[in-house]
């Protein structure tokens, strides 16, 4: 599916793997990677009174040979500017011997209002920031405000990371080839890709297969078979029973919120467990939401058996301390009961749940650990992620990515390593980037009714991975189609509408 995500390492084997097998060399791939680049600029730029082609030394640079060439070809004004010329007998070099235009070094690099610029200097496989006469082409580019067309990353824009080295060019379009890699999508590399465009330039499906890529662009078309819906006869519990625990009197909000979402994520029954002291407080605010006072661990335990939930979300709202540790190994040391109605599918830690670890975390890692331990799904902000892996946190040289993989193999749990580019990872190395979320989400009680949803999901069987991976997409997507204005408050009813979509695209999905 294209839903995958490559590292650079991973697109160069797809190269590799691609000339070795014969249907295309070398050269064919750097042509047809050119034509697509060429055909995004005579179709968005046709009145453009000069394109200026940045090339590299590289196979970045060939593909820039191949679009001037074409270009040329097509009455368009061009120039082309090399930092360098390409190794002999390589790709590029031949590609630059096919084309026409005699390269100006870019050191004399000028160009002038109206011009366009096409990036074909270093793309996906930079590794150290761009200096010198590449660092000051990005500033006269940049100063004059000029459209760049970027050939597979804008350069200054690590294709691993998303991070910027040093500095980069801001590009109206980007145009890739084969798959997305990790940069497009990841922050702040994601705000220089500008309009995406994923290029098909032979490389087959079967070939990126055979790279076992574990990373993926996070799109209903990954999870949608797992996704939730009711069968005929269902009632209430068999959709799930999700338990939220409240904080106290003057606390009790976040966990209404996380409650409402559940609810509107498909849970049966959701019930609010609150301690005595904010009983009245919930009651006065709650309708559908069920109540039930919940002071220490024999309640909870009492809870379970009685009512048989199947998720909880413990940490809106909740406080950070001892209390909430015991809650929260309690939930963990649940196991797995004789009867199997008892049984819990998924824990949500959020908030101040994660807090409350920060000065003993190999202990909830043990818990989580455990055989029977229920699924456990983490929601971290940057903040909350620092305090829980502080080494990991502080890795300058690791990606999000990264970072988030390998917190979810540590503690043993799915982790959602929220942001703007909110990564979701699990312990065996699968992840997910997520990229349809807004600037409207960044709203005290946003990550509240995510971590609802996570737990709506669950309750009703949903996998943990992709229970996460669907309530982060259904969030971002909800607080995307409602803009400005938006509140909290708002986010469970904006579900509806995504909702119903998911489940008329999940009752078209073929069953087996």
């Amino acid at each position: 599916m294209s839903n995958e995500l490559l590292s650079p390492a991973q697109m160069s084997e797809a190269d590799r793997l691609t000339i070795a097998a014969g249907a295309i060399d070398g050269i064919g791939l750097m042509r047809r990677a050119g034509e697509a680049v060429a055909a995004v600029v005579l179709a968005r730029y046709p009145t453009a009174m000069r394109v200026h082609v940045l090339c590299g030394p590289g196979n970045n640079g060939g593909d820039g040979y191949v679009v001037a060439l074409i270009l040329a070809g097509s009455s368009v004004a061009t120039t082309v500017w090399a930092s360098g010329m390409p190794r002999r007998e390589s790709d590029a070099a031949l590609a630059a011997a096919e084309c026409p235009i005699k390269p100006r070094p870019l050191s004399e690099f000028a160009a002038e209002a109206g011009s366009i610029v096409v990036d074909a200097l270093y793309g996906a496989g930079l590794s150290k920031p761009l200096s010198g006469d590449a660092a000051r082409a990005v500033d006269i580019a940049t100063d004059l405000h000029l459209p760049v067309v970027a050939i597979d990353l804008p350069s200054g824009v690590s294709g691993d990371s998303g991070k910027v080295l040093g500095k980069a060019l801001d590009a109206d379009v980007t145009v890739t080839f084969a798959r997305k890699k990790h940069g497009h999508l990841l922050l702040p590399g994601r705000e220089r890709c500008g309009e995406i465009v994923l290029a098909d330039i032979g490389i087959g499906d079967d070939i990126i297969a055979r790279l076992q890529p574990r990373t993926s662009e996070n799109k209903p078309a990954n999870w949608l078979r797992r996704f939730p819906v009711p069968a005929v006869d269902a009632h209430k519990y068999k959709r799930g029973h999700v338990g939220v625990f409240s904080g106290g009197p003057s606390a009790t909000g976040a966990a209404r919120l996380s409650a409402l979402a559940a609810a509107r994520s498909g849970a049966g029954a959701v019930t609010v467990l609150s301690p005595g002291n904010a009983m009245q407080v919930n009651a006065a605010h709650l309708t559908s939401i069920m109540l039930r006072k919940t002071d220490d661990v024999a309640d909870i335990v009492a809870f379970v058996g009685e009512r048989r939930p199947s998720a909880f979300v413990l940490g809106p709202g909740f406080g950070v301390g001892e209390r909430t540790r015991t809650f929260g190994l309690a939930l963990l040391a649940s196991g797995q009961p004789q009867d199997a109605s008892a049984r819990i599918d998924g824990l949500v830690f959020d908030a101040d749940a994660i807090t409350s670890f920060r000065e003993a975390p190999d202990v909830l890692f043990e818990a989580a650990h455990r055989q029977d331990a229920p699924a456990l799904v983490m929601t971290p902000h940057d903040g909350e992620f620092a305090r829980l892996f502080p080494d990991i946190a502080g890795d300058i040289t690791s990606s999000k990515l990264d970072k988030a993989r390998a917190a979810a193999a540590r503690a043993n749990t799915i982790i959602v390593y929220k942001g703007a580019d909110t990564v979701i990872a699990a312990p065996d190395g699968w992840a997910a980037v997520n990229a349809n979320g807004a600037a409207w989400l960044a709203t005290a009680g946003s990550g509240d009714v995510l971590s609802g949803i996570t737990a709506g999901l669950l309750a009703q069987g949903m996998p943990a991975f992709e229970a996460a991976c669907a309530a982060v997409w259904i969030h971002a997507e909800a607080g995307s189609r409602s803009g400005p204005g938006l509140i909290a408050e708002d986010l469970p009813l904006a579900l509806l509408p995504v909702l119903h979509e998911l489940v008329e695209a999940r009752q078209k999905v073929p069953v087996g």
